[in-house]
């Protein structure tokens, strides 16, 4: 008999077992930066707490998902975290999904689907490779998409008419922090700025 409890890494989602995939050195690195900014910002104003992926979220309908990123606003009294299974209970303000090749099409469907019904006020999804982010903002019970965000390397900066350059939104608000903004390069870069 083993000394040590070995935890399955699994979402359910409509009643399905799904395993979660492994993380990979982008999505790490990514996830750090998101904790760096978003929950050192959240923290030192107090206005709530950010928690990387390992965590189980338990939402009112049902479904157990493990969003690679989640912000907890200082208002929000109905989570309910367990800290002796470390889980949540109810529904985060904000959640990020970062994309895998095994998980990328359940992040841009059913679960996105599933924050949107349990009323997760704003998703991020993100791609590690072609390094853009896709905000959703709960607006009237459904998810719009409120902008796209691209990390353009200074190449991509050069090819553009200036019309093109003064289009280009170098930081991504956080709506549920009244629009504290994160630089995108600091999401994909080797280096804050």
């Amino acid at each position: 008999m083993l000394a040590y409890d070995i935890r399955d890494d699994y979402e359910i989602i409509g009643g399905e077992k799904f395993m979660a995939a492994s993380p990979f050195k982008r999505h790490g690195k990514i996830v750090g930066r998101l904790m760096f900014t978003i929950g050192t910002y959240a923290f030192i104003n107090r206005l709530g707490t950010a928690f990387s992926d390992n965590l189980d979220v338990h939402f009112p309908d049902g479904n157990l998902l493990r969003p690679d990123f989640i912000f907890v606003g200082a208002a929000n009294n109905k989570i309910v975290f367990d800290n002796e299974d470390e889980t949540f209970h109810g529904v985060p303000d904000m959640v990020a999904e970062i994309f895998s090749n095994s998980t990328m099409k359940r992040d841009v469907g059913i679960k996105k689907d599933v924050y949107e019904r349990n009323g997760v006020k704003e998703y991020w999804t993100i791609d590690p490779w072609k390094e853009y982010v896709s905000v959703y903002l709960l607006r009237d019970g459904k998810y719009e998409l409120d902008e796209i965000y691209f990390n353009y390397t200074d190449a991509d900066l050069n090819s553009m008419t200036d019309e093109e350059r003064a289009e280009v939104k170098f930081e991504i608000p956080v709506n549920v922090l009244d629009g504290f903004k994160v630089k995108t390069k600091n999401i994909f870069g080797w280096y804050f700025e």
